[in-house]
């Protein structure tokens, strides 16, 4: 029995294989850098369907955003262990999943731009990243964090539109209950990003939609632009706000002559074969 998981900062999608059969589970997301292994432990054994194989699932690949580092890593993978502990487990950056999810045989520019943004270069044997990630404080731009940090900043200060204004206030916004959630919670990124569905709904007025293209813009002229070839090979696209925001990163990649292979919102189907397809050649 095979694990495949995908989990970004605010879910992780989990695909069990047992020969033929597929089925899905989700979780919360796991992020080492807000998350321990007694976090990943407890948000597992939430799940009946998944205690219930613990002791049958034999491989788990799990790819994770923040996973870049091997003390890291260590802590999801301490996590699972307590639970699938038979298991050989394998913890990877989830750029590698956005690479090996979007791969089509040819050198690739891999690009997430879910709640958070990252690229990386693959040339179907090793994934190189040239500029790191700076995640929701410093960077993520294009992702969600990215517009929910405009959106909160120029609601407070009444910089909104009327409708886009009243519906926040509507929510039971204020600014004690935004700088709490933003500056006093581990978690604060999964807040920013919440707000990522607004920015879709009101994609049509003028505020969002320069707010997209700018967004848009400046992940292309940091994280895509980085590669010197950027213009000669595929620019391909994994999460939430990609896909949602399709037509508007395609413009924007137009603009700026790139060659879009792939825009995906979820990873997972992908990735698992592409493990499955990968244990096939280790066969043959």
């Amino acid at each position: 029995m095979l694990i495949v998981i995908e989990s970004g900062s605010t879910k992780s999608d989990w695909m069990i294989v047992d020969g033929e059969k597929r089925f899905q589970v989700s979780t919360m997301g796991f992020n080492p850098y807000f998350h321990d292994e007694s976090d990943v432990e407890n948000a597992v054994k939430e799940k009946d369907e998944l205690t219930a194989i613990a002791t049958s699932v034999l491989e788990i690949y799990f790819y994770g955003a923040g996973c870049s580092q091997s003390e890291l890593n260590a802590k999801i993978e301490r996590g699972l262990k307590r639970v699938f502990t038979n298991a050989s487990i394998t913890v990877g950056h989830d750029l590698e999943a956005c690479a090996y999810s979007t791969y089509n045989g040819v050198p690739e520019i891999a690009c997430i731009l879910g709640t958070g943004s990252n690229s990386c270069y693959y040339d179907g044997n090793e994934v190189f990243e040239e500029i790191p990630a700076l995640d929701f404080i410093l960077g993520n731009e294009g992702g969600g964090t990215y517009f929910g940090r405009s959106l909160l900043a120029d609601y407070l200060y009444k910089r909104l539109p009327e409708e886009l204004f009243n519906e926040m206030q509507e929510m039971g916004l204020d600014k004690p209950t935004i700088i709490e959630n933003v500056y006093m919670t581990s978690s604060a990124n999964v807040y920013i990003a919440s707000f990522m569905p607004l920015i879709v709904k009101y994609r049509h007025l003028p505020y969002c939609k320069e707010l997209i293209h700018e967004g848009f813009k400046r992940f292309i002229e940091i994280h895509v632009k980085c590669y010197k070839n950027y213009k000669e090979v595929e620019v391909n696209f994994v999460g939430s706000m990609a896909s949602l925001l399709s037509e508007e990163l395609r413009a924007v990649c137009e603009e700026e002559e790139l060659n879009v292979g792939t825009i995906i919102r979820r990873p997972l189907e992908n990735l698992v074969n592409f493990h499955l397809n990968r244990s096939k050649q280790k066969v043959l």
